[in-house]
């Protein structure tokens, strides 16, 4: 679980961003986001192969 304590003479704003920060970085909010409707498996594995061709080709572009 994500919590943020706030310091000595710290600002309220300073400890939200700190707190929006660790929440992102975290993944919460895409995981909560995935999670509210079904996948099937199948398209999982679709959605995956063309990430991962994508990436490649990112890579590709990158390298040459």
């Amino acid at each position: 679980m994500i919590g943020v304590n706030v310091k000595d003479n710290e600002s309220i704003d300073r400890a939200i961003n700190r707190f929006k920060k660790m929440v992102t970085r975290a993944r919460v909010l895409n995981e909560y986001r995935d999670r509210q409707q079904f996948t099937k498996p199948s398209e999982e594995k679709r959605e995956a192969l063309k990430k991962s061709v994508r990436e490649e080709r990112r890579r590709q572009r990158e390298n040459y």
